[in-house]
């Protein structure tokens, strides 16, 4: 790595991520579970522009709250940035500009696709040249859900989620994304779901692997085969620490979507629609509703390089 390599300022965008099958194992000794998740990127990014600096520091502000974003180490987006700095020995810093328009806390891995996008903008700014594999093995660290921020596209997640194979995915997907107020701790809701098997009030674990059936309905690129198969073992622990998001379930179903279900641990939720009239038309009726409605497409690719 030389001064020349080096670029003044890196833009990097990465997506947010929807699971169409998310399936939990039960809790292993070490406090985590054993997933198995078919990962779908959407049109919905966050933005990272790196420049040189002394020191590692970072701003945020973006079109959803970012009130409750840390803009220190406990950020992910700084913690890949350190990360990547003592990887190649490398003794400067950086300041990140971070632009947030995935929800926070939704379950739509906003905070992954930061941290994804600081190591592709920190490669590229330190002219570092990492592969592909390499900066795969530093996402892992980082978190499950990194790796498949780098990746995009559609993905078959296991272990912890961070283990992907990419899926055959053919056409395009119409989804109608609803955010709702206040996020929701993924570990609180992982462990609310251990509360409800426990007591029977959901199924009970067993080993998880992606359902043939998922995979098939995403090669034929049918909405209507897929809205069949969508599955999320988190929604009912969801649903019942966030009540209310069942009534919303309910009214997008009833104005048109073929399905719908909470993204990840929630709480945004997620609307399947027939194609992109069907999904702006579902858009109208929730806006008419006053809910934030948001029309995204997948799938698309992962963390990229804007401009350098």
């Amino acid at each position: 790595m030389t001064d020349a390599a080096r670029s003044a300022a890196v833009r990097v965008r990465a997506p947010g991520k929807l699971n169409v099958f998310f399936q939990v194992g039960g809790v292993q000794p070490d406090g985590y579970h054993d997933v198995a998740s078919v990962y779908q990127a959407v049109s919905l990014y966050e933005e990272i522009r790196a420049t040189h600096a002394p020191g590692f520091s970072m701003t945020v502000r973006g079109s959803v709250d970012v009130s409750g974003v840390p803009a220190d180490d406990r950020n992910l987006a700084l913690r890949a940035a350190r990360m990547l700095a003592a990887e190649i020995g490398y003794d400067g810093g950086v300041h990140l500009e971070v632009v947030k328009d995935v929800p926070v806390a939704g379950g739509m891995g906003g905070g992954s696709a930061d941290a994804a996008a600081a190591l592709v903008a920190c490669d590229a700014l330190w002219g570092a040249g990492l592969a592909h594999t390499t900066l795969h093995a530093l996402a892992a660290r980082l978190g499950a859900d990194v790796p498949f921020a780098l990746m995009g596209g559609t993905a078959v997640g296991t272990g912890r989620g961070d283990e992907l194979s990419p899926a055959l995915a053919t056409g395009r997907l119409d989804w109608v994304i609803v955010p709702a107020e206040g996020g929701l701790s993924t570990p609180a809701v992982y462990g609310h779901l251990d509360e409800m098997r426990a007591r029977g009030d959901a199924a009970e674990a067993t080993a998880p692997a992606a359902a043939p059936e998922v995979l098939q309905a995403l090669r034929t690129g049918d909405p209507r085969v897929l809205a069949g198969q969508l599955r999320n073992d988190l929604q009912p622990a969801a649903l019942s620490l966030r009540p209310d998001l069942a009534r919303v379930l309910d009214l997008g179903t009833e104005a048109g979507a073929l399905a719908g279900m909470v993204s990840g641990s929630g709480p945004t939720l997620a609307f399947l629609a027939a194609g992109s009239e069907a999904a702006l038309e579902l858009q109208i009726v929730l806006s008419a509703a006053g809910l934030t409605a948001l029309h995204v497409h997948g799938p698309v690719a992962g963390a990229r390089v804007l401009s350098a």
